[in-house]
């Protein structure tokens, strides 16, 4: 219930009542269990009756967020008063060129760069975002690749949000677009060394998985392209690379559980493809060319990971030998090659590390790193003869940074930290790690950052954040828009849930298919740590503390994350002031049950098989969408894109619909759709940070503050 000046502020708004959608039923019934589902009929993009809705729904939120327009405006501009308007990224030297993206002031888009031998040399644009994405609703380049002999440029754009990518091509010696467009592509583009054939991959265009790989040499007609390969299991995705080498292209074709690496020579593109290691059960790796090795992160025998080599000769798992000792309690997320040296990046204790071996005397040590929450990831290394890597550090308080570390003297140069206008000052924050134990005894690791004063006697905001699926971590990274929470007294927790890949592969194991339940109950587990006393040592003193309380707790979740918001507000409605649930996935047995509905086939694994009864009942244990009650719920934010390619607008609108027709409370349910948007919202840097303010003044309004 709002109290104070966010009824107020609610309830300013006068005309029409929150939109009821029609119902009309949809009987489903598997396994002698019978489903009836109101507002299937949602799914109808192109009814007016669907669009009616959403408009609806979209005035409803306007009509009730109308007493925070100004406030949203202030946090977009607060905001965007913190980015540097006109900045560039550092570059990066490949094949005798300097690369780097730069933004103009006001401009959305950036534009990319590079400059021949020297970053004294005469600059070449090789793409100007922001006049190509002028006066469009989207706009998102893909990928984009250069020939060997740096005069072609080959390149992505999407203009709608479905990630189905448009790939073209470009003189670079002379300025001039080639006149061919290949539609319908995952955005990735792959040149062989002969400097006109490239290699790409189709898409489905109806459940948008990567299926297809094909190759076309520059200045034909794209309907004569070669067909190279093409994935017959539904339950795969492909996806092409080029070897740090050079050397050879790559066919990646990967399941949650499952990999196999086909490749051909880059300079016989016409050569038929070879299989690496034959596709496994619960088999995955990934391959880097070096010498006259390959090097393979593998879980075979290793469940979190070892490196691996074979003589290129013979690439058989047979011919596979340890690259070096591994530690089974160290988890490999990724590694890099150098002629001299091998950079992995592990997890230990949920952190990420950066581990330098010398291939010459197996010489290694670790990279140090001093804050208590952090993330730290092997960068842009596109030379192989160099002792220099780049490498990338992020902290909930430290911007993202660029250092480029000498691996032979062990000494690191920054070169680059995100600039932060306004005076921000990394010391006047305090992080901290915590481990949450579980009800079932396990320790969730939590990153925990709020402003040197602010009180904690459990009367502060609160945001808990989580997304916990697919073996994806979450690592605490900083956020200039968190700054106007935490200056404005909140506190921000990052939760590590199982079904993320944190604390190894058990951790991600623990979290999906029939343990996914551990996920939702992690996330409340943390809220129950967040809302209670507790004790924390502060020097010689002990301190009694409280970080927040149900009334001003929320919690957020974006995707896969959205399902965790769903299941979380089913379980444990009074624990939460608001949720806010970013494009989520809440329909989980009808969506899964549908092969045709982009990206369910490949995601089996995570979540199930409805046509096997035992995965279909344990989905619609928890299904956020089938377990809606009648109950109190929280107030609730959610938002959608009308074009999202990875969760479809009608999961949130029915949801929505759902919600509204069963709860008990008077709690605000504002859904929010971006006709013009998909999955990752807004595209362009400024015109996101609306997205954001539009959550920030959400919550601001139920705690009864305006700007």
């Amino acid at each position: 219930m709002l109290t104070g000046a966010g009824a107020a502020l609610a309830g300013s708004a006068v005309g029409q009542g929150a939109p009821v959608a029609p119902i009309k039923p949809k009987v489903f019934t598997d396994f002698g269990i019978t489903r009836t589902d109101n507002y299937y009929w949602l799914n109808q993009p192109s009814d007016p009756a669907v669009l009616k809705y959403l408009n609806a729904e979209n005035a409803y939120y306007d009509q009730q967020m109308a007493g925070t327009k100004e406030t949203q405006k202030k946090l977009a501009q607060e905001i965007k008063n913190r980015i540097k308007q006109e900045d560039s990224s550092e570059p990066y030297r490949d094949n005798d060129y300097y690369y780097y993206t730069r933004y103009e002031f006001a401009s959305e888009y950036p534009v990319y760069c590079r400059k021949k031998g020297s970053l004294i040399a005469t600059e070449e644009v090789l793409l100007n975002g922001d006049e190509m994405g002028t006066g469009r609703p989207y706009f998102q380049i893909g990928d984009w690749a250069v020939s060997d002999n740096n005069q072609l440029l080959a390149f992505s754009v999407d203009t709608v949000s479905r990630r189905l990518y448009t790939l073209r091509f470009k003189n670079l010696a002379t300025g001039k677009d080639y006149p061919e467009r290949i539609h319908n592509t995952s955005g990735e583009a792959v040149w062989a060394a002969d400097n006109k054939t490239v290699f790409y991959v189709r898409k489905d265009v109806k459940t948008l998985l990567p299926y297809q790989v094909y190759r076309h040499t520059l200045g034909t007609d794209p309907k004569t392209d070669s067909f190279v390969y093409e994935e017959k299991d539904n339950t795969f995705n492909v996806s092409i690379n080029r070897s740090k080498s050079r050397k050879y292209i790559g066919i990646d074709l990967n399941s949650s559980l499952s990999s196999e690496y086909r490749y051909l020579e880059a300079n016989a593109p016409t050569a038929q493809p070879k299989v690496f290691q034959k596709r496994e059960p619960d088999h995955l790796y990934q391959v880097e060319h070096l010498g006259d090795k390959f090097y393979v992160r593998t879980n075979w025998q290793a469940p979190n990971y070892r490196l691996m080599m074979t003589p290129v000769a013979t690439t058989a798992k047979a011919a596979w030998t340890d690259a070096l000792p591994r530690n089974p309690v160290i988890f490999l997320d990724n590694f890099e090659v150098f002629k001299e040296y091998l950079v992995l990046n592990e997890r230990k204790g949920g952190l990420r590390q950066l581990r330098v071996v010398s291939l010459k005397d197996k010489q290694e040590h670790y990279i140090p790193f001093d804050e208590a929450a952090y993330t730290a990831t092997v960068g842009v290394n596109r030379e192989i003869d160099t002792p220099l890597l780049r490498y990338n550090y992020t902290s909930l308080t430290t911007p993202p940074s660029i250092y480029e570390y000498d691996m032979s003297t062990r000494t690191g140069t920054l070169l680059k930290e995100q600039s932060v206008l306004g005076n921000y000052n990394k010391f006047d924050y305090v992080t901290e790690r915590v481990f949450v134990k579980s009800r079932d005894n396990k320790f969730i690791p939590m990153s925990i950052v709020y402003k040197k004063g602010t009180k904690l006697d459990g009367s502060a905001p609160l945001l808990q954040y989580a997304y916990g699926s697919y073996g994806f971590s979450q690592d605490p990274t900083f956020s200039a828009a968190r700054l106007s929470l935490l200056n404005r007294g909140f506190v921000y927790a990052l939760c590590n849930i199982r079904g993320g890949q944190e604390m190894g592969r058990q951790w991600f194991e623990d979290g999906r298919m029939a343990h996914k339940i551990n996920s939702f109950n992690d996330f409340i587990d943390c809220s129950e740590y967040l809302t209670k006393p507790r004790e924390v040592q502060v020097g010689a003193t002990k301190l009694k503390q409280q970080l927040t309380s149900p009334a001003t707790l929320f919690a957020m979740g974006g995707s896969a994350g959205g399902l965790l918001m769903g299941a979380v507000v089913n379980m444990r409605p009074d624990l939460y002031k608001g949720v806010i649930a970013a494009v989520p996935f809440v329909d989980v047995v009808t969506t899964m049950s549908d092969p045709s509905i982009p990206l369910t086939t490949s995601e089996y694994d995570q979540w199930g098989n409805p046509a096997n009864e035992e995965e279909f009942k344990y989905m619609l244990s928890y299904s956020p969408y089938d377990n809606v009650k009648k109950q109190a719920y929280p107030n609730m934010l959610v938002t959608t894109g009308l074009h999202d390619s990875q969760v479809q607008y009608y999961e949130p609108a029915k949801w929505v619909a759902k919600l509204r027709a069963q709860k008990t409370d008077k709690n605000l349910l504002l859904l929010h759709t971006d006709m013009a948007a998909g999955h990752g919202g807004a595209s362009g840097r400024f015109k996101s940070i609306d997205d954001t303010a539009r959550q920030y003044a959400f919550m601001l309004m139920l705690l009864g503050k305006n700007l």
